[in-house]
């Protein structure tokens, strides 16, 4: 800890407390923002790269046999088992 004198009664142990706890809170909001800010980047990126996907498959030729939608609605990349692509 930064302080170098130790809390002598009960309310100076409170206040101690509460700055320490104050100081971990404002990290961790940080730290939250932070992972925030880089899954919302990386999901930026990978709908761009379904994209890119999507449309190489139509330049090739493969958009008449789309890829079928995922339970959460997004373009599964690889075909089910049963289906095969010629």
């Amino acid at each position: 800890m930064s302080n170098t004198t130790e809390p002598k009664t009960p309310k100076d142990m409170i206040q101690t407390m509460e700055q320490t706890m104050e100081r971990l809170q404002g990290r961790f909001q940080a730290m939250s923002e932070q992972l925030q800010t880089k899954l919302d980047q990386m999901g930026t990126r990978i709908e761009g790269l379904e994209k890119n996907v999507t449309d190489l498959m139509g330049q090739a030729g493969m958009d008449e046999k789309p890829f079928p939608k995922g339970p959460d609605g997004r373009t599964l990349l690889k075909p089910p088992d049963n289906t095969h692509l010629t």
